[in-house]
């Protein structure tokens, strides 16, 4: 079965596909030539999802579905939130986002963060929704090489267990840029919305 994927992000892709049984081969908008920029105005991240699968069904007909993701700070009400991808501009700078962030949460104790995706399937007409949290604490500056957008500050609590010999059930602070693909995708956001998406399609 293909599945359009309304997304570029090679990162995404990589991520989601290794959570979707094989029998789901996700197609990126290259793959189906749609080359322009979807909408993403809405105010809130359902908004947002819906408006880009909505956009992709009516204009190739195909079924597909798109998410949207952000990061919520408690002491910074909320934000970025539905602004995660152009915090510090519209370029979609990951670094620069993730400098925002670090500078607002300067000297600030409460670190307590989320990250929320809203994923929009739009399958034989008819749109579905899920929804995937992971919480967390923001970093007080990067750690880690892996992952992309806010990876590297953002530390997942409950935390997955250490490395063998460093004492079975131990728990230890690393951020989802610290951690292996596989690793990430035993807790991360994105990986909880799937797996609801990929439930339901194993339904259908």
């Amino acid at each position: 079965m293909n599945l359009v994927f309304a997304t570029n992000n090679k990162h995404k892709i990589e991520e989601v596909q290794q959570l979707l049984q094989t029998k789901i081969h996700l197609l990126s908008l290259g793959d189906i030539h749609c080359n322009e920029e979807l909408p993403e105005t809405g105010n809130t991240l359902e908004e947002n999802a819906s408006q880009k699968t909505n956009y992709v069904h009516k204009k190739f007909g195909t079924d597909c579905f798109a998410d949207d993701t952000g990061l919520e700070i408690e002491a910074l009400n909320g934000k970025p939130g539905v602004l995660s991808a152009r915090y510090a501009g519209e370029k979609k700078d990951s670094d620069k986002n993730i400098q925002k962030v670090l500078q607002e949460m300067k000297n600030i104790k409460n670190r307590k963060a989320r990250f929320r995706t809203i994923i929009s399937l739009i399958i034989g007409h008819k749109e579905y929704l899920f929804e995937g949290i992971v919480d967390g604490i923001i970093a007080e500056d990067k750690h880690g090489e892996k992952g992309f957008g806010y990876d590297p500050i953002f530390i997942p609590q409950p935390l997955p267990p250490s490395p063998a010999g460093e004492g079975l059930g131990v728990r230890w602070m690393r951020s989802f840029a610290e951690m292996s693909l596989e690793e990430k995708n035993t807790i991360s956001h994105r990986a909880i919305a799937v797996r609801k998406l990929a439930d339901f399609l194993n339904r259908v």
